[in-house]
């Protein structure tokens, strides 16, 4: 039985930790808001845009917003194409078989519909993954093996007895080195390892991990490239896994609420010049105001943090000089200077 080449690190064992400890975190943070609406359209706007990002679409995180909200946006048509498609692929989601090769070939003709005259079936041509300057990165299979290899990568993942975690970014590796597409092979193995991930935890569903894998672009296809080269796919995994769990540490930035006078200076002094900055900074200022002598322990305990999260964000308030320490570490206090931005 064909399986995918790989090894199972210890880097690997301690991100599946770290990432399982995530979940649980998320789901107790969120409660009953889990499977809000809003919640989910707000992480899936920021997932469309990052993944068309990636491919050089080049409309705005609002544009996209616009799109969605079905207001007319002025742009290029097949850009505008792309966003309409993702929507409708991401509200299939939930209908399809993670495991059933024909449901992946049904959402890549939702995902490239009116953009490639193949939308929805396998390609019939050769294709190679280029750089910017024309140098060819991948040649990918010829088309007369693609359907055995994607039969192949189907049942191997269906069958396979390894943790989602580890299996769905294998499968997201195996599916970019086929490239089993004319088009659209980028998107769609993001799509759907957040589709295998998704039926092992549903948080999956909506998580915006894509944002981290567009931070680290470079990075994403640099790992690729190392995989093709040594022919096995372990240090794509650890590289995914990676970008998971900052996703996850990082997602209560978004979707956590702060009290109504530190928001409102922030929002008209700082977040608007400083939009990169992650909401769970401006929550860390929160409990700093209420208790300037607040320790990293403290707030840690307040806000399920850990400690390396807590000192990232004062790092941040203190990079932008909205906090100062006065006094030494051990017995000095944080000093709030919004007022002087």
């Amino acid at each position: 039985m064909y399986k995918p080449p790989f090894d199972i690190t210890s880097e690997m064992l301690h991100l599946i930790s770290e990432i399982s400890e995530q979940v649980g975190i998320i789901n107790m943070r969120l409660g009953e808001n889990a499977s809000s609406p809003q919640l989910r359209k707000k992480s899936q706007i920021k997932t469309i845009h990052s993944s068309l990002a990636i491919e050089h679409n080049s409309l705005s995180l609002k544009q996209v917003t616009d799109i969605i909200d079905g207001k007319r946006v002025l742009g290029a048509p097949d850009e505008i194409q792309e966003v309409k498609n993702a929507i409708e692929a991401y509200r299939l989601m939930p209908e399809l078989d993670a495991f059933k090769e024909k449901d992946m070939l049904k959402a890549h003709g939702l995902m490239m519909k009116d953009l490639v005259k193949q939308a929805g079936h396998y390609r019939q041509e050769g294709v190679g993954v280029f750089d910017g300057n024309g140098n060819r990165l991948h040649m990918a299979p010829p088309p007369s093996q693609v359907p055995h290899l994607m039969g192949d990568l189907f049942h191997w993942v269906r069958t396979t007895k390894e943790h989602p975690l580890i299996h769905s970014c294998v499968f997201h590796y195996e599916f970019e080195f086929i490239h089993p597409f004319i088009d659209g092979n980028g998107r769609m193995g993001r799509y759907w390892q957040t589709i295998l991930l998704s039926r092992w935890k549903g948080i999956f569903a909506w998580l915006p991990e894509e944002s981290i894998v567009k931070a680290h672009q470079q990075d994403y296809y640099n790992v690729i490239a190392q995989c093709d080269t040594v022919g096995n796919s372990t240090a794509f995994v650890e590289f995914m896994l990676k970008c998971l769990l900052d996703a996850m540490e990082n997602y209560e930035d978004d979707e956590n609420e702060i009290p109504n006078k530190v928001q409102d200076k922030v929002q008209d002094k700082v977040q608007g010049k400083f939009p990169e900055v992650s909401q769970s900074a401006w929550d860390v200022l929160a409990i700093i105001q209420q208790n300037p002598k607040a320790t990293v322990t403290d707030i840690c305990a307040k806000k399920g943090l850990k400690e390396r999260q807590v000192y990232k964000h004062i790092s941040v308030l203190k990079s932008l000089g909205i906090i100062v320490r006065v006094g030494s570490n051990k017995t000095g206090y944080w000093k709030v200077t919004i007022d002087n931005l």
